[in-house]
């Protein structure tokens, strides 16, 4: 299979500027190719527009059979899968694993979802029959992000494949060989020429796409991206857009006995994935006084024992580094223009120094405020509060909304907290970052568009149509109302 892009059943090669993609462990390549230009954007989305009505008409059982293929091709590439994409964004080999072991999940839940959410629905009234179907929109975009590059393209590609779309997916240019894995499966699972296309890109291959006449942008990324998307698409309300994007979550520890036991979900929220989690909690707010030092106490020492290292080092790590090391730049200058006067806690995690290594950093900043921005990276600060109101109050300071949690022994805390939280995923004694397969996932404010992905990715995959029925043409001048004789 040669070429970088897959465009109407067959395998090309771009007519764009090269893009390279290494392993941001050792710098070493793992991806080189040509990106797609102009013209192989509007190649990809004219096959997509043209196989669109055919596979539309498909049964579903038909789209079914074709998923299920696909989800044992995962299944046989799952090791040499997850091995590739720890190579490409250096992560743990036992999350990417898990990352593929998503992928396959997901083929089920959208078949469940789709049943339950945007099924066909007939009930019988007086007056004839009403039935409720769902209808594919078209040619749906997709672009990808880098923290996730698989499981999350592939949970907007799957349903929208379901649902009877076509498809043009654009990966992140961080993480090319993730996108061409995952066309590599489809292809293989025998998807009908232009049903799904790959182009591979940058931003100028993005904005290419998001110019064509597409009907629905699926996305995830960062709040500045899904802002300007808003925008781009003001005068275009035909085009259907699901945006997931980022956050400045809050973690609030309240009466929670067992500080040991707070500190490793805290660990878990807040430094995952190397901080590159949209849901990665990035405010802890402790009591202050004894129990909220005892809580900060175990974090410091917790996260001293946290393993930094590559995705094959003779120790299995935590966390590897970020995915490049302009990222690592660009995320020491925003932690050192946010906090370059807060108190900085001695956290002595041994981690590789230079280039995409970024060791966990913990600011203690009391009272103070600081910007509400996202810094993609595994850092968190931590805030005191008096009261369990006052808490909750400093978590809802944010014009993000994406996940939050809580962490307490007490019951009565976490139904005040779920009632008063604005936070589109809100978890007791789990960490912020957990998210179930069988549930929505999206956010308020600056963190999405009221188009929550995962479960409810049938919602924005199909429109409604809704019908009243009959048989045959009955006879209905009696229910003319103000007839002459």
């Amino acid at each position: 299979m040669s070429g970088e892009l897959y465009i109407n059943g067959s395998w090309s090669h771009g007519q764009g500027p090269a893009l390279t993609s290494s392993d941001p462990a050792t710098d070493e390549t793992v991806w080189q190719g040509a990106t797609a230009s102009a013209g192989d954007v509007v190649a990809a989305v004219t096959a997509a527009r043209a196989a669109f009505q055919g596979w539309a008409d498909q049964p579903r059982e038909a789209r079914i059979a074709l998923l299920r293929r696909y989800q044992k091709v995962l299944e046989a590439r799952r090791p040499a899968m997850a091995e590739a994409l720890s190579r490409e964004t250096g992560k743990a080999l036992w999350e990417t694993t898990a990352e593929v072991g998503s992928m396959i999940a997901k083929v089920d839940a959208s078949i469940a979802a789709y049943d339950e959410r945007t099924g066909e629905k007939v009930s019988n009234t007086a007056f004839g029959r009403a039935v409720l179907r769902h209808r594919p929109h078209g040619v749906m975009a997709v672009l990808g992000p880098f923290n996730f590059p698989a499981h999350l393209p592939n949970g907007h590609i799957v349903p929208a494949l379901l649902a009877g779309d076509t498809v043009v997916y654009k990966p992140s240019e961080e993480t090319p060989l993730a996108g061409r894995l995952l066309a590599e499966a489809l292809v293989e699972a025998g998807l009908p020429a232009g049903v799904f296309n790959l182009v591979q890109g940058g931003r100028e291959t993005g904005a290419a796409l998001i110019d064509q006449d597409i009907d629905g942008l699926l996305f995830t990324g960062s709040a500045q991206a899904g802002a300007f998307f808003r925008r781009h698409f003001a005068d275009r309300p035909h085009v259907i857009l699901a945006l997931e994007l980022g956050g400045n979550n809050p973690l609030v520890v309240w009466d929670a006995a067992d500080a040991g036991a707070a500190a490793a979900l805290v660990v878990q929220s807040a430094f995952i994935t190397t901080g590159q989690r949209c849901s990665c909690a990035r405010r802890l707010i402790l009591p202050a006084g004894a129990s909220g030092d005892a809580v900060l106490e175990a974090l410091v020492s917790l996260t001293d024992r946290l393993v930094v290292g590559p995705w094959n080092g003779a120790d299995e790590p935590f966390m590897g580094p970020l995915i490049s090391a302009r990222a690592a730049e660009l995320a020491r200058g925003a932690a050192d223009a946010r906090y370059g006067a807060a108190v900085a806690l001695p956290v002595a995690t041994r981690s590789p120094e230079g280039g995409a290594w970024f060791a966990p950093r913990i600011y203690h900043l009391g009272d103070e405020a600081t910007p509400d921005e996202e810094i993609f990276a595994p850092i968190l600060q931590v805030r005191r509060a008096s009261s369990l109101d006052q808490a909750i109050e400093m978590a809802n300071d944010t014009r993000y909304g994406l996940s939050a949690g809580l962490i307490s022994d007490e019951a009565a805390h976490w139904d005040l907290f779920q009632k008063r939280i604005r936070a589109g995923v809100a978890n007791w004694n789990r960490p912020t970052t957990g998210a179930a397969g069988t549930a929505p996932f999206g956010g308020l404010g600056d963190s999405g568009n009221h188009r929550p992905s995962a479960y409810y990715a049938a919602d924005y995959c199909a429109w409604p149509m809704a019908s009243f029925e009959a048989d045959q043409v009955l006879p209905t001048l009696a229910e003319i109302k103000g007839l002459r004789p």
